[in-house]
């Protein structure tokens, strides 16, 4: 058997694709939310999207409404705790962490939701309350970087406050700057300037 038919002269039967994973329901939800915001994120699209039978979808979530919950809890982890609870970053040095931090957003695409994110949480108080939920996560994480640097309470969240509109904004605020590459180029020298005395 090969390319989703059964090898077979008499027939050419067409075998219906596998289930789509809850990951995959999740990334394709994300990604219309991002270009479109959250009122074309719609069952029957997402269904035909991945190319699935709509019938797929009550496999992981009860209706709609269960997948959006779910899915600010699928951003918050895969788009802030994959790093904020990672052992390997948060040991490193305060320095090299904010640069890996700021390589992983950048890499893995963690700053291409904050504009729907942001214009979601608008529209629902309850999503308001966990994107900042989130984003005290971040700001945390960012913050003790610049505190185990030397810097006080005030002046570390500002810098904190700087890194994070640097790292996650900027694609939102000013488009691709020479692509990834161009960007990851710059890290360096921007932390260096957020963490001079």
């Amino acid at each position: 058997m090969s390319g989703g038919k059964i090898d077979c002269p008499a027939y050419d039967v067409v075998m219906p694709k596998q289930r789509a994973s809850k990951w995959d329901w999740f990334e394709r939800a994300l990604n219309v939310l991002r270009m479109e915001g959250v009122d074309a994120v719609k069952v029957e699209r997402l269904a035909r999207e991945l190319g699935i039978a709509k019938s797929g979808f009550y496999w992981h979530f009860k209706d709609r409404d269960d997948l959006l919950a779910q899915l600010v809890d699928y951003w918050a982890h895969e788009y802030t705790a994959v790093i904020a609870e990672n052992v390997a970053v948060s040991g490193m040095e305060p320095k090299e962490r904010l640069i890996e931090t700021a390589r992983l957003i950048t890499k893995h695409g963690f700053n291409d939701c904050e504009v729907s994110m942001r214009a979601w949480a608008l529209t629902d108080q309850e999503v308001a309350r966990r994107v900042e939920k989130v984003y005290a996560t971040r700001l945390r994480f960012i913050k003790r970087a610049f505190i185990e640097l030397g810097f006080d309470d005030g002046e570390a969240e500002l810098r904190a406050r700087l890194y994070m509109i640097y790292h996650m904004w900027e694609p939102a605020t000013f488009g691709p700057q020479g692509g990834k590459k161009g960007y990851l180029k710059a890290i360096e020298r921007r932390v260096e300037l957020l963490t001079r005395q």
